[in-house]
């Protein structure tokens, strides 16, 4: 999601572990829900222990290992560029063998097209760890236009959620004496000016919303504390939060405020001249910008005559007085929708997914209308616009597929000429292998695209070790994309690789995510269920070479389908898993989410629920596989409780399961490099052993 949803951290600033009396007579595992518990975490060391030595005993583990830790620094791979304004700059973060944490770090753009630019270090991750005795993890930067010097700069103890935020000064490269600063909490700033901030965050008993964000926006003026900050907003705790946000145009600046009644239902409020505009919008919208006094808003519903996964947009100053006049800006398809908008001095750029294929446009106004150019790209591949600022009609394009590499190009405003910057080296030999897709038919006759990578000379015997990773939910799309690791760790070992696109992703714009919702979840997973039964049709594998792999949503995504079809799989990687649908909504951010599956409290939606909560549904007299559940401590967004208790219901059962729980990492599920190559690794080698000929 290209949104504010992207970046809005859906999490809890603390833990609710102590629960009712009689929750805790119905589940008798649920003082694994402890996070830092005594005796919950010696449970943790001990299934650590035990599943560590089983997995790295496998005779690939430790080229596995080596493979994923050279592929994540390798000093060969494209440094990301991020523009800050029209600064003849070019910003970084980077993390390689000798910056385990990263430093944050820039370049001219005339330096950067070389093959080897001068960098010059602005903050350095582990200098500041070290010198602080603190695990810092870097969470990104919040710069104040058009400037862009001063920055709130977000560091995260482990790679949790939760932020300490700094205010920091690029041009001296140091932390503002008596600056902005927020300790840690799951907060969410933006500027109005240089002496003022929006914020939300912990402001104390009361000031959280029940999903444990912000209910509270505040302005703080430099030099004050924060306590006598004015509230310029609230929202009761039923909410999922507020945030503040700050959208430009030309030379204005626009504050909004997003009121969250659900994760998919926002109400949209302008702060101006001190008072709040409510914005006559429908409630499941999605303002993409404003851009030369219009604003652009994509709709997830028929409205007033437009239908849904339309952009209209209208004159903001009409739309205050409720008189505005909205015009169609884009019309989808039945296979084809808007995936994402970036706007330049004087054009539009569009990225259309068809298929789950980008092409890129440019829409050039001109006397009331719109002139529409294609820039040329492979049409398999992804699209990624980026650095676009209202200062030029330049910019930057990444590209990628499953078998060609990240690679850079910029474009030309004045031409569209298409230049390559940089290109990522190959890590495997990708000519060996092919990328094809598929459409599987779903129980109820819907059409499900699934990509299928693997090599030419792949014989379909049933016999290939054969993965498949899916997500489905939020309205996030899976497209192609090109992975060394899947490409060293699997493929050459023999592996196929399978991306589902199942309903309840954005593949097919906000009707593929809302045919999943709620009582229709389980469509989703009939979905990815109708693909490994495809490819067991196409006898490209067996169930005993299948193996499925999901992580967050993704992780209940394999928890419903292993324990709804455990004849189907042989393998099953089941990462930082919501697993027990019951509770969810009273775990860390699970009470946000109750837009996407449903509150489980309620009796009419706990039956819906109840039917695909993995939890609930594994039986002790089913045969599974042996499933290898993953997760984190420091995971502030998805309780490791979910994991814990899986694992330890499965056990007592009789089932054999194997548990890594990393002690930091956040959601991510690993801190560092290091520690990402492990858990990679520790994945391909548990599916080596399980999916191979034998």
């Amino acid at each position: 999601m290209k949104t504010i949803k992207k970046v809005i951290a859906m999490s809890l600033i603390f833990g609710l572990w102590g629960t009712a009396l009689a929750g805790e007579m119905e589940d008798p595992y649920i003082w694994l829900e402890e996070v830092e518990g005594a005796k919950a975490l010696a449970w943790v060391e001990k299934q650590n222990e035990v599943s560590l030595e089983q997995i790295k005993s496998h005779p690939s583990y430790k080229s596995l290992y080596e493979n994923s830790l050279a592929i994540l620094n390798d000093k060969s791979r494209i440094p990301h560029p991020i523009t800050k304004g029209n600064s003849e700059y070019l910003y970084n973060f980077w993390k390689d063998e000798t910056h385990v944490r990263g430093i944050f770090r820039r370049t001219t753009q005339k330096e950067y097209k070389k093959e080897n630019p001068r960098w010059e270090t602005i903050l350095d991750i582990d200098e500041l760890a070290k010198k602080e005795n603190e695990n810092w993890v870097y969470k990104g930067m919040n710069c104040l236009r058009p400037t862009y010097l001063r920055c709130m700069v977000s560091l995260s103890r482990g790679g949790a959620d939760a932020v300490e935020m700094r205010e920091f000064d690029i041009a001296t490269k140091s932390f503002v004496k008596d600056g902005f600063f927020l300790p840690e909490a799951k907060s969410i700033i933006s500027w109005i000016n240089e002496d003022q901030i929006f914020v939300g965050t912990d402001f104390g008993e009361g000031s959280l919303t029940d999903s444990g964000y912000p209910r509270i926006v505040k302005q703080w003026s430099r030099g004050t504390p924060l306590t006598s900050a004015k509230t310029a907003f609230e929202v009761g705790e039923k909410s999922v939060g507020v945030w503040g946000d700050t959208l430009h145009d030309q030379d204005k600046d626009y504050q909004l405020l997003y009121e969250y009644k659900t994760i998919h239902e926002i109400l949209y409020h302008l702060f101006q001249d001190n008072k709040l505009v409510t914005l006559d919008l429908p409630i499941d919208s999605t303002i993409k910008d404003i851009y030369k006094g219009n604003i652009f808003v994509e709709l997830k519903s028929d409205w007033k005559g437009f239908k849904q996964g339309q952009v209209i947009y209208s004159n903001l100053d009409k739309l205050l007085v409720a008189k505005p006049n909205f015009e169609t800006f884009f019309e989808p398809t039945d296979s084809s929708f808007l995936s994402s908008m970036s706007f330049t001095k004087s054009t539009i750029l569009v990225t259309v997914m068809n298929d789950v294929k980008e092409t890129l446009y440019r829409y050039t106004p001109k006397d009331g209308d719109w002139i529409k150019e294609q820039i040329e790209f492979d049409p398999n591949g992804s699209i990624d616009v980026l650095n676009t600022n209202r200062e030029t009609n330049d910019f930057y394009v990444y590209y990628e597929s499953f078998l060609e590499p990240e690679t850079l190009y910029t474009v030309s405003g004045s031409n569209l000429k298409v230049e390559k910057v940089k290109a990522a080296p190959h890590k495997f030999d990708s000519s060996k292998y092919i990328s094809k897709q598929h459409f599987a038919i779903s129980k109820d006759g819907t059409k499900i695209p699934y990509f299928l990578i693997m090599a030419k000379d792949a014989k379909l015997d049933g016999k290939n070790p054969t993965l498949l990773y899916g997500y489905g939910g939020f309205e996030i799309s899976l497209q192609p994309s090109y992975s060394a690791t899947i490409g060293k760790n699997w493929l050459e070992q023999g592996g196929i690789y399978v991306l589902a696109n199942i309903r309840g992703g954005g593949e097919y714009g906000p009707k593929w995510h809302q045919a999943a919702l709620k009582q229709n979840r389980h469509k989703a997973y009939e979905d990815f269920e109708a693909i490994a039964e495809d490819l067991i049709n196409r006898n490209v594998t067996s169930p005993k070479h299948l193996g499925i792999h999901g992580g967050s949503n993704g992780g209940l995504l394999v928890g419903a389908t292993f324990t709804r079809r455990a004849d189907l799989y042989n393998a099953v990687i089941c990462q930082v898993p919501l697993l027990d649908m019951k509770r969810y909504n009273k775990l860390l951010a699970g009470a946000s989410w109750m837009g996407e599956f449903g509150d489980p409290d309620i009796a009419e939606e706990w039956d819906y629920i109840k039917t695909y909560s993995p939890y609930h549904n594994v039986a002790k007299t089913t045969k599974y596989p042996k499933v290898f559940f993953t997760t984190s401590t420091r995971d502030d967004r998805v309780h490791p409780g979910h994991a814990r208790k899986m694992v330890a219901k499965m056990k007592d059962m009789g089932h054999d399961v194997l548990y890594f729980e990393n002690m930091e990492g956040g959601h991510a599920g690993a801190a560092n490099n290091e520690q990402r190559a492990m858990v990679s690794s520790l994945a391909y080698a548990y599916l080596l052993e399980q999916l191979s000929y034998k």
